[in-house]
């Protein structure tokens, strides 16, 4: 493929998004992602707490999520267990993850539906967990029990979530896909907990997608009964049948 026809591919595939970033970021500078820049600040300070002697037990009380607590407690710690960063798992990551990721989707859908979504497939993970351990590990989508100990916790299943919604919604169609497959690969290829959640946040926002865009395609044809609805002789029309009505419309 020669480099003009690379940057025509490149230009399809990220052009929207590029455009709706640059555009927010031109008019609100760092303004425009503020809980992307708490929510980096905020996995930093758990890291660091959790990492003392006296902070790691007041971390898991706050954020540890495992599919053997009650719904109740679970539900509870889920929001702030986006921000532990896994033990296991080097914290650089988390941080890189939540700064570019967040921060695209804050740039072009703003905070409350980037939360809605990150929170959302995050949820999605901490349900299947549970299912999961139900199952058990004779049925394709369970678990062993073992998994009902391990510590849940880290931005990754919000990562995944907000990276599909943002590249369906800006048509990014290739790095959807990939996203997609990578997640099929890691589920192949280590099929542990982690994996599982992955797929389990991954099918709930596609299916979020669908109903979205069933919605927006559907909203052309209610904007084309209004315009119906517009025209000097609808505007006649349901004057004549309402009395009350002044012929003008509301407005005059």
């Amino acid at each position: 493929m020669t480099r003009a026809a690379l940057l025509r591919a490149a230009r399809t595939e990220w052009g929207p998004l590029y455009a709706a970033v640059r555009g927010t970021f031109t008019r609100k500078r760092l303004a425009a992602v503020p809980m992307t820049l708490t929510a980096v600040a905020l996995t930093a300070v758990f890291q660091v707490i959790q990492n003392q002697p006296w902070g790691y037990e007041p971390v898991q009380r706050l954020g540890s999520v495992q599919a053997q607590l009650p719904w109740w407690i679970a539900l509870l710690r889920t929001p702030l267990s986006l921000f532990v960063p896994a033990l296991d798992l080097p914290v650089w990551g988390a941080l890189a993850q939540v700064l570019i990721v967040f921060g695209l989707a804050e740039a072009c859908l703003g905070k409350w539906r980037t939360l809605a979504v990150a929170y959302t497939a995050t949820l999605a993970g901490t349900m299947y967990a549970r299912l999961g351990v139900d199952l058990g590990p004779g049925s394709p989508l369970g678990l062993p029990p073992e998994a009902a100990k391990v510590i849940d916790t880290g931005p990754s299943a919000a990562v995944v979530g907000l990276a599909i919604y943002v590249s369906w919604r800006y048509r990014a169609w290739f790095t959807c896909g990939l996203v997609v497959a990578a997640m099929a690969g890691e589920v192949i290829v280590k099929p542990n907990l982690a994996g599982k959640e992955h797929i389990a946040a991954m099918t709930v926002i596609l299916a979020m997608c669908a109903v979205d865009e069933l919605r927006r395609r559907r909203k052309p044809r209610r904007d084309a009964h209004r315009e119906h609805d517009r025209r000097p002789g609808a505007h006649a029309g349901s004057a004549l049948s309402d009395p009350a009505r002044p012929p003008g419309g509301r407005g005059s």
